[in-house]
């Protein structure tokens, strides 16, 4: 019997349905970040604590969980939709100071995990 997720008393949503939605709320996530290359991986770590980078380990990760090899360069080209090289040289802009520290203090708090 397959299991269930109840969101209240009147649904009911199975896993394969459950993990349908979730994937298309992350190809949404994915499309919505291509869409809006101005917003820079470092803010979105500021605001978020994570970026398009962690989106892309994220996803190594999980294909490995499924036996896939996938490259970390392989999951950031499908997070970005073209190489990572490409997209810096198109869209990254240099980050303030402000924004390198809060950067810093992330990947401080990353390494202490």
């Amino acid at each position: 019997m397959p299991e269930e997720t109840i969101m209240s008393e009147e649904t009911v949503i199975d896993d394969a349905t459950r993990t349908e939605l979730e994937a298309a709320a992350f190809r949404r996530l994915v499309q919505h970040l291509r869409d809006h290359p101005e917003i820079q991986n470092i803010a979105l770590m500021e605001v978020g604590d994570f970026c398009r980078n962690c989106l892309s380990k994220w996803y190594r990760a999980a294909a490995e969980e499924k036996g896939l090899d996938i490259s970390y360069d392989e999951a950031r080209e499908i997070v970005y939709g073209m190489p990572y090289a490409e997209w810096k040289e198109k869209y990254q802009t240099e980050a303030t100071p402000e924004q390198m520290a809060a950067h810093r203090a992330h990947e401080e708090r990353e390494a202490r995990k």
